[in-house]
């Protein structure tokens, strides 16, 4: 309950109804766009500056780990069973989805850590990072398999059918492409060069950004969900006739995806904070670099399904219940 009383959630909940009442409120896509970069750029400085302090020690090293483990398993996972109820394409693109991670829902879990002062490791931001290609580049592997299997289509000259016999037609998607776009992409070479200059800088650096990273943090965050609580409103009509199927892997994917963080961070014995970050990143769906790849990536398969899931119900869901819900479990068994 406490959770909900946090003015960050309260802006989120206010944009659900907005977006739910048909509301004129609206916030400038380059405004929007503004206020991620700034929250990554903010988060990145944060885990830098956090990482001066630790250093890359070994705890570091398997921390990393296990969110790369995590950015392998689960999108397999959720190909293997999704394909038994929908297409191949649509199966590989809503694995992807899930098996990355949202940066909205990472910063909020951040935000409520630090509220609930909980320790975490500022290394966890790079986890982040390391967790969203894997699944981009598995979702392409598995089309590009389903595309190699597909039935030999004959070439069709002029009027007829060649004589030469029928061939193949192979539409595969480069890897090297969707990694080079993977690495490249903006927001997270902004991630991960803010956390460079804060592990440079240090204290130094911290006392001189902490009104930027620091004091603003709280209120653009509250702008951010503001407008993230519109989208996922004006995106829950396009789930109307899904797969219940679907609806409930949006549902239970994701605390069966935390549950596999929580066993993996008891095994590695990490600390309650890391854990329960490691568990929001494998409970979250991306909504904005997955998908956006995937629509060059995977034409055959439907971008409304894939995006109308993870905004408009997993998203939420882990706004309003799952970040406490995931601390507090791995509060109580770490």
């Amino acid at each position: 309950m406490q959770n909900l009383l946090d003015p960050a959630i309260l802006f989120f909940v206010i944009g659900v109804v907005a977006g739910a009442v048909k509301s004129n409120l609206e916030i400038p896509p380059a405004i929007s766009r503004f206020l991620s970069l700034y929250l990554l750029m903010a988060l990145g400085l944060k885990g830098g500056f956090a990482l001066s302090h630790s250093g890359l020690t070994a705890n570091v090293g398997v921390s990393l780990a296990a969110t790369m483990s995590l950015a392998i398993v689960i999108p397999w996972l959720g190909y293997w069973f999704l394909r038994r109820f929908v297409s191949g394409f649509d199966a590989a693109a809503v694995a992807g989805t899930y098996g990355s991670v949202s940066a909205v829902t990472f910063v909020t879990a951040v935000q409520y850590l630090e509220n609930q002062q909980v320790a975490y490791g500022g290394h966890m931001a790079a986890g982040m990072a390391l967790m969203e290609s894997p699944a981009i580049i598995m979702a392409v592997v598995f089309a590009n398999t389903l595309r190699q299997k597909a039935s030999p289509e004959p070439i069709v000259l002029g009027g007829g059918v060649a004589a030469m016999g029928r061939q193949t037609i192979k539409r595969t998607v480069s890897i090297g492409k969707i990694l080079h776009e993977s690495f490249t992409d903006g927001a997270q070479l902004l991630l991960l060069g803010a956390m460079v200059v804060g592990l440079i800088t240090g204290d130094a650096g911290q006392t001189a950004m902490q009104p930027f990273s620091g004091d603003l943090f709280k209120g653009m965050l509250c702008f951010f969900l503001l407008d993230m609580g519109l989208m996922a409103a004006r995106n829950l009509p396009q789930l109307r006739g899904k797969s219940p199927v679907l609806i409930a892997y949006a549902v239970l994917g994701p605390i069966f995806h935390a549950s596999l963080a929580l066993g993996l961070a008891f095994l590695l014995n990490l600390p309650a904070g890391d854990a329960a970050l490691l568990m929001v990143l494998a409970a979250s769906a991306s909504y904005i670099a997955v998908p956006a790849v995937l629509r060059y990536a995977l034409p055959e398969a439907n971008p409304s399904l894939y995006f109308s899931l993870s905004l408009g119900v997993t998203f939420p869901l882990n706004i309003l219940v799952g970040i406490p819900t995931y601390t507090a479990i791995a509060q109580a068994c770490l």
